[in-house]
């Protein structure tokens, strides 16, 4: 049965200092929820979901008894509660509720080693929409370590989060001054996303080194792009006048990283 004090938690959760204080974030949706919960570096606090929410995975483990973790909602160590539909709608950011919402610990990492393989730096990515899809994109390259400057968007608040679809518990992502972290690996090739540098298909893949991806309507700092030792751009064949930053890591990854 879910009380007030619930509510109002997973409410305060909106905020960052909130998340932040207590080190959280929030998940939903069946296919998000059920990604983390067989990560094993992301904790489960809380589940709140409807009952179709637990047949459906009680459905899957009949199914295929060998898919190992599809029911773990059903598991008594964890802490479950069931809720109407107008419940969630209460307690779920998403603007049509999808069966469960979860509050998971933020995702433990291994120091990163910016030394091994290609590293995403992202200047001000101000939408959290995008800055999900950016981690998400960094996935499926394989990227695993995204550093973001302070004034980017939080990649754990739900709108971000929602958006790396389970990629969060994959990508480590940071916020701190990228020029110092830079400046401590002097070797590494440094990619600059820009207006007026060399065509991103003339560019040659890359394994090791850094991407940098500026705010969707400043571009890159002035300091950053003193570190840049290959300005790419993707030419313009029509009359756009910009690209979305997500689509542009997408289509930047995809010539830099294979």
């Amino acid at each position: 049965m879910l009380v007030k004090s619930q509510v109002k938690y997973i409410q305060s959760l909106g905020q960052k200092k909130f998340r932040d204080q207590e080190g959280v974030f929030i998940a939903e949706g069946p296919k998000m929820v059920r990604e983390l919960l067989k990560a094993s570096n992301v904790q489960l606090l809380h589940l709140f979901a409807l009952v179709s929410f637990r047949e459906e995975g009680e459905e899957k483990k009949r199914i295929s008894p060998a898919r190992e973790g599809i029911p773990l909602e059903r598991r008594e160590d964890i802490p479950f509660t069931e809720v109407t539909e107008g419940e969630l709608e209460r307690l779920s950011y998403l603007s049509t509720p999808n069966q469960v919402l979860a509050v998971f610990k933020k995702p433990v990492f291994p120091h990163p080693d910016a030394d091994q393989g290609v590293s995403l730096v992202l200047d001000g990515i101000q939408d959290p929409g995008n800055l999900g899809t950016i981690v998400r994109i960094a996935d499926w390259f394989g990227i695993r370590q995204v550093v973001c400057t302070r004034d980017s968007a939080d990649v754990f608040s739900p709108k971000a989060a929602q958006s790396t679809m389970g990629s969060i518990s994959r990508v480590q992502v940071s916020y701190e001054d990228p020029e110092a972290i830079m400046d401590r690996h002097p070797a590494l090739p440094v990619y600059a996303a820009v207006l007026d540098g060399k065509s991103i298909y003339e560019a040659q893949p890359i394994t090791r080194g850094w991407v940098i991806i500026g705010n969707e309507s400043k571009g890159i700092r002035e300091e950053l792009l003193k570190r840049s030792t290959h300005p790419i751009t993707i030419p313009r064949l029509g009359q756009a006048e910009s690209l979305n930053a997500a689509v542009a890591t997408g289509i930047i990854l995809s010539h830099l990283v294979r």
